[in-house]
C-alpha cells in the first residue's frame, strides 16, 4: 500500500502567497507537509535572503495553527555564492514579514555565530541550514548548532546536489547521512531532510524508511512535479511583469516621438 496518505497533505498542492526570487521555489510543497506533519515548537532558519522559503514556513505555522516560535537568521549583505546584495532586500521582506508573522516569528539581523546565544540548548525542533555553501562553512554550522537540537529535531540541508562551483554540501551530507536517519530530495538543486533527534513521528518513520526504494523514487517524483509548478509559476509571473514594464516603456517612446513631431511640424 502506497504512503501517499502519509506523505502528502492537501497543503502541498497550492502556490505559496509569498513569491520572491530564490533558489528554494521547488521545495515548498515539503515544507507544507513537514510542518503539518512534525508540527515544531521551534523552526530556526540559517540563511534567509529574499525569505521565500522562511515564508512557506511561516505560512504552514499559520495555516496549521500552530504555537511554533520561528526565527530567521541572516546578515542579510549576502556572499560569494548567494551573491552580494542591497538593503532593499531586508527592507522588502522585512515590511511583508512584520505585517503577517510578527505575533510568533522574529528576523535576526546577526551572523549564525553571533545568534546562538539567543536560543537555549535542546531547543529546537526544525533547524534549515542554508548559509555558505563551502564543506567547513556548512560543517561549522551544523557542529555548532547541534547543541541547540532537541529530541525531536529535524535538520534540513539545501543545495545537496549541487556539486559545482566549491559547494561542499553533498560532502557533508554524505557523512552525515551515514551516521542519521534521512531521506534526500534531488530536485531543486537538493534538500536533504536529517532525523537527529531521536523521537520521530510515524510519517517520518516511514519517509526515512522509504529511502532508496521505489516508494522513494515515488515521493520524489511527486515533490518534484509539484514544486516545477511553482518554480513555472514563479517564471511566468516574473515575464509578465517584464512584459508589462516593457509595454509601458514603449508606450512612453511612442508619446515622447508623437511630442516631437508635433513640435515640429509647421504652423
Amino acid at each position: 500500500m502506497s504512503l501517499a496518505a502519509t506523505w502528502l497533505s492537501w497543503s502541498s498542492l497550492g502556490i505559496p502567497r509569498y513569491l520572491a526570487r530564490s533558489a528554494w521555489h521547488q521545495h515548498a510543497p515539503f515544507a507544507e507537509w513537514l510542518i503539518e506533519t512534525h508540527r515544531p515548537a521551534s523552526l530556526v532558519e540559517l540563511g534567509t535572503y529574499s525569505g521565500f522559503s522562511y515564508a512557506a514556513f511561516c505560512d504552514a505555522v499559520q495555516r496549521n495553527g500552530l504555537p511554533t516560535r520561528c526565527s530567521a537568521i541572516d546578515t542579510w549583505r549576502g556572499d560569494e555564492h548567494a551573491g552580494f546584495y542591497g538593503e532593499q532586500v531586508f527592507t522588502a521582506f522585512r515590511k511583508y514579514h512584520d505585517a503577517r508573522y510578527a505575533a510568533f516569528s522574529q528576523l535576526i539581523r546577526a551572523t549564525f555565530d553571533d545568534a546562538l546565544a539567543t536560543f537555549p540548548d535542546r531547543s529546537i525542533d526544525l533547524l534549515h541550514i542554508d548559509g555558505r555553501h563551502l564543506y567547513e562553512d556548512a560543517l561549522h554550522d551544523f557542529s555548532t548548532w547541534r547543541p541547540k537540537l532537541s529530541a525531536r529535531a529535524i535538520v534540513l540541508f539545501h543545495d545537496t546536489a549541487v556539486l559545482t562551483r566549491n559547494f561542499g554540501v553533498h560532502r557533508l551530507w554524505k557523512e552525515l547521512s551515514a551516521t542519521y536517519p534521512h531521506f534526500q530530495f534531488t530536485h531543486g538543486h537538493g534538500l536533504g531532510v536529517l532525523g537527529v533527534g531521536d523521537q520521530r513521528t510515524q510519517a517520518l518513520i516511514d519517509l526515512y524508511a522509504a529511502e532508496g526504494t521505489d516508494e522513494g523514487q515515488r515521493i520524489r517524483s511527486t515533490y518534484a512535479h509539484l514544486g516545477r509548478a511553482i518554480s513555472d509559476h514563479y517564471e511566468s509571473a516574473r515575464l509578465k511583469a517584464a512584459m508589462s514594464e516593457r509595454e509601458k516603456e514603449i508606450d512612453r517612446l511612442r508619446k515622447v516621438i508623437a511630442a516631437t513631431d508635433n513640435k515640429s511640424m509647421p504652423a
